[in-house]
């Protein structure tokens, strides 16, 4: 993110002296993407942030993906995985089920009551969407208060937890990116300013505005890293002063959120493809939202996407609120989410085209991720599949 901020206090040059009332020094620490070049951040800490008293394995939430095979389309209903009250003992990092995932990215649904451990995500960015609930999500560089159609972008390495407000459990549907997730390149000036044709830009950005300082001695941060070249592993580190220790920070990488209600459609005569309702993109994969909106004003428009052939990617749809036209009498509903594997023609359900006609508003609101690379299921996914999905273009059109 190219958007340069300033929170706290910070020296007037960077790499220099800069002091405490006491007379010591700040620690600088760089916090950078892709080595020295390209976006970072420079932050001023009160301690020494490499210094670690212990550490030991912390196993992860299960992380097995099996191969979806036989290849069909499948449907997850999502509110299966927390029917009752295992919310009331599950927080946002340790109680995620895993969906889907391959090398690039992993998709995992957790809803929550208590307030997560410290954690730093080693192997990528997070863009994890708010589905219903509030928190505070607590980071390094400040806190950042978030809510229902919140999208929270978490870089790389950055200590924070989640902290649940409000009197309803938190429910998070989270991308976990073997990368980074920015904005699109093509919204982008080069320089990294949004430009004019952007569905969105830098002032609907919300980031921490002060720092946040805590106290405390031998705190535990639970790490999610990489093992080997492909696995997955996890640690605790204990450090022995509060990792939130930082005064002031600059730059241009940071915790950020944004709210889908300043995500401004794009809509045409005719039906606009998913790049229209592009928000972010990482390494093999692009996130989407489907806001509701005025659609296709043409004479003979029809407000459904056609049926289409994903020839490069895999769709991963998820459901969130609003009715979703072109999928009803499919059983899909609110918090479902659809995979549409490569390999398989895609479409309307059975008498959705006919109902669609005429059409001049469509109430829905949709997070879809595209990967380039094959999903394989995790264990939340073969838990919630319906198993009937595959056969819904085969049964008669249906107002149901």
């Amino acid at each position: 993110m190219a958007y340069y901020r300033q929170v706290g206090d910070i020296p007037p040059k960077r790499h220099t002296q800069f002091r405490r009332p006491d007379g010591g020094l700040y620690r600088e620490e760089l916090v950078g993407a892709e080595g020295f070049s390209s976006d970072s951040s420079l932050l001023y800490h009160r301690f020494v942030p490499s210094a670690i008293v212990g550490a030991w394995a912390w196993e992860l939430p299960d992380q097995t993906l099996v191969a979806n095979l036989p290849l069909r389309p499948r449907h997850l209903r999502l509110p299966e995985l927390f029917a009752g009250q295992e919310h009331k003992a599950a927080d946002a990092v340790t109680g995620r089920r895993l969906l889907l995932g391959n090398g690039d990215v992993r998709i995992s649904y957790v809803v929550a009551s208590l307030p997560s451990p410290y954690y730093r995500n080693a192997v990528g960015d997070e863009c994890v969407f708010v589905e219903g609930g509030g928190a505070a999500v607590e980071t390094s560089f400040g806190t950042l208060d978030v809510g229902p159609g919140d999208y929270v972008v978490l870089p790389r390495t950055v200590i924070h937890r989640w902290v649940p407000t409000g009197p309803d459990p938190l429910r998070l549907y989270a991308v976990e990116a073997s990368s980074h997730v920015v904005p699109p390149s093509r919204y982008l000036s080069r320089y990294g300013q949004f430009l004019e044709h952007a569905p969105y830009c830098e002032r609907d950005l919300r980031a921490p505005a002060e720092p946040m300082l805590a106290q405390g001695t031998d705190v535990e941060v639970h790490v999610r890293h990489r093992l080997g070249r492909d696995g997955l592993a996890g640690t605790v580190h204990v450090f022995p002063q509060h990792p939130f220790d930082v005064v002031g920070w600059a730059g241009c990488l940071y915790p950020y959120a944004f709210n889908v209600a300043d995500f401004e459609p794009i809509t045409g005569r005719v039906h606009q493809p998913p790049p229209a309702h592009q928000v972010f993109e990482g390494r093999n994969f692009v996130v989407c939202t489907f806001v509701p909106r005025k659609v296709d004003y043409h004479p003979q428009a029809v407000p459904v996407p056609y049926y289409h052939s994903n020839v490069d990617s895999d769709e991963v749809m998820f459901y969130v609120d609003g009715n979703y036209e072109a999928r009803r009498g499919s059983g899909i509903g609110r918090g479902s989410v659809s995979l549409h594997p490569g390999g398989h023609s895609h479409g309307p359900a059975p008498g959705a085209v006919e109902r669609s006609l005429g059409v001049e508003h469509v109430d829905e609101l949709a997070v879809m991720v595209d990967t380039f690379h094959p999903l394989d299921l995790g264990e939340g996914a073969l838990a919630a599949d319906d198993g009937d999905y595959a056969w819904s273009w085969s049964r008669p059109g249906t107002d149901a």
